[in-house]
C-alpha cells in the first residue's frame, strides 16, 4: 500500500466534527527527550487518556526527525515536537478530537496539506499519525529496555489502530503498512580529567541531559561501563594519567573516543599505544586533538566544540 493512500488528512474543521467539549490544548515543558514524552504519555494515560502523535512522513525538508512524537493527554496539555514549534497545537487540537471520537487519524501539514494557513518554514511538507493509546504497556516496556541501554522499537498498525514492541531496525521507517519507531539509550559520556576542561564539559553534558559518568579514581571495571551508545572524553595533560582510560575506550564498542592534546601529543600517543599492542585502525578510532573546532583557547569554547563533535558523531552512527 502506498503511503499516500495509507495516510489521509481530514481536517477537523471541515468534516463536521462537533469540538464543543474538547479541551483547549496547553503546552508544558518536558524537553523534546523521547523517553520523556514517553513517561508524560504513560502519566497522562493513568489520569484519563492520551494520544501519541508521531510523524510518520518528510516531504522535502523537515525540523525533526521520523519517528518524533507528540503526546497529547485528555486534559489538553501536550509536550514535544513534530516540527520546530510551528504546527504543534494544531496537532494537538487534532488529537482531542480523535481522544472524543476513540478513532486514530493522520493529518498532513506543509507542502501537501488541506490546512493552506499552516506553512511550514523550511517549506516542506509532514503527515502525522495521531493514535489513540488504548494499552499502555508497550510503553512501559520501551522505557525499561532503553533504561536498561539496550535499543528497542515500537511497531504502529494504522489498519488495527494499535501499537505493540517490533524487533528494532537500523533506523526508523515503514515496514509495509506499519511504521517501526526505534528508540535508542541516551548518549553516555565518559570524561576523564582533573581540569577546568572536564569540569566545563561535564556542566554541558550535564544540562543537555546526557549520562555522565566521572570515573576519575574509579578502580572498578571501566569497560563495563562502556557501549556503543557512549562517548569517552580524555582531557588529561599526561600521556600517563590517560592511559588506563584510553585503552578500555580503544578496545570498547563506544561511538566516540576523544583525546586532549595537539598533534604532536597525539604522534606520541600513538608511538606509545602501538607499543602496548594497538593496530593503526585501532588508533585511528581516537579523535585527537579533540572537538570538532579548533584550537580553542578556552574551557568553555573547549567544551562547546567536544559536545558539538560528540552529538556530529552520534548523528553519524545512529541517526
Amino acid at each position: 500500500m502506498l503511503l499516500e493512500e495509507a495516510v489521509t488528512a481530514q481536517p477537523s474543521s471541515q468534516s463536521g466534527d462537533d469540538s464543543s467539549n474538547v479541551s483547549t490544548p496547553v503546552r508544558v515543558d518536558v524537553g523534546d527527550q523521547p523517553a520523556d514524552i514517553l513517561r508524560f504519555a504513560l502519566d497522562a494515560f493513568d489520569r484519563g487518556g492520551v494520544a501519541l502523535a508521531t510523524l510518520v512522513e518528510i516531504r522535502g525538508g523537515a525540523a525533526r526527525a521520523l519517528g518524533s512524537h507528540v503526546a497529547i493527554a485528555a486534559d489538553g496539555r501536550f509536550c514535544g515536537y513534530v516540527s520546530g514549534g510551528c504546527v504543534e497545537a494544531a496537532v494537538a487540537s487534532e488529537a482531542l478530537v480523535a481522544i472524543a471520537e476513540g478513532a486514530d487519524r493522520n493529518v498532513t501539514y506543509g507542502d501537501g496539506s488541506p490546512f493552506f494557513d499552516i506553512v511550514l518554514p523550511c517549506g516542506g511538507g509532514i503527515t502525522v499519525a495521531i493514535h489513540v493509546l488504548r494499552d499502555a504497556e508497550p510503553l512501559r516496556r520501551i522505557l525499561d529496555q532503553v533504561a536498561g541501554r539496550v535499543p528497542a522499537a515500537l511497531r504502529y498498525s494504522p489498519e488495527t489502530q494499535s501499537l505493540e514492541l517490533s524487533d528494532c531496525p537500523q533506523r526508523t521507517c515503514w515496514q509495509g503498512a506499519e511504521f517501526v519507531t526505534v528508540y535508542r539509550p541516551v548518549t553516555r559520556v565518559i570524561i576523564c580529567g582533573m581540569s577546568i576542561e572536564a569540569e566545563a564539559v561535564a556542566r554541558l553534558a550535564k544540562t543537555s541531559r546526557w549520562d555522565v559518568v566521572l570515573p576519575n579514581g574509579f578502580e572498578g571495571d571501566l569497560a563495563s561501563m562502556i557501549d556503543g551508545f557512549t562517548a569517552v572524553v580524555l582531557l588529561h595533560h599526561d600521556l600517563d594519567a590517560e592511559e588506563r582510560v584510553l585503552d578500555a575506550a580503544t578496545a570498547s564498542s563506544a561511538f566516540y573516543v576523544g583525546a586532549l592534546g595537539s598533534a604532536r601529543t597525539h604522534l606520541q600517543r600513538s608511538d606509545r599505544m602501538q607499543k602496548r599492542g594497538f593496530s593503526r585502525q585501532d588508533i585511528d578510532r581516537i579523535k585527537a586533538p579533540i572537538g570538532i573546532f579548533g584550537p580553542t583557547r578556552d574551557a568553555t569554547a573547549l567544551a562547546l566544540s567536544v559536545m558539538a563533535d560528540i552529538a556530529a558523531s552520534r548523528l553519524a552512527a545512529y541517526g
